[in-house]
């Protein structure tokens, strides 16, 4: 983690890392995210599916955490095929699962 003696570049790190806590920021995202991270790809449908809500609200956190950088998507066909887009997500959410696992 490089630190810097500018405070509006300092700030503007600070906005883009709470921009992809935010896109985080939610069950259904999170839950994508490992699926995503399991599976390799997936489609709307199929993650419509494993997270049992509409292709509509699967399509808006999508394009949330796209946004943010953490899937990228290719189209084939008809459909758009998502991955996660950074490697390091796997080892964020198993240091939040340690720390949920020890709040003390």
């Amino acid at each position: 983690m490089s630190m810097t003696s500018d405070p509006e570049k300092a700030l503007a790190r600070c906005c883009t890392r709470a921009k992809v806590i935010k896109a985080l920021a939610h069950p259904s995202r999170i839950l994508i995210a490992e699926t995503l991270s399991s599976r390799g790809e997936a489609c709307v449908q199929d993650l419509a599916a494993v997270v049992q809500s509409d292709i509509s609200t699967i399509s808006k956190h999508l394009s949330i955490m796209k946004k943010a950088g953490l899937v990228c998507a290719e189209k084939r066909g008809l459909h758009q095929f998502y991955r996660i887009c950074c490697d390091c997500l796997g080892e964020f959410f198993d240091c939040v699962d340690s720390i949920a696992d020890d709040p003390g």
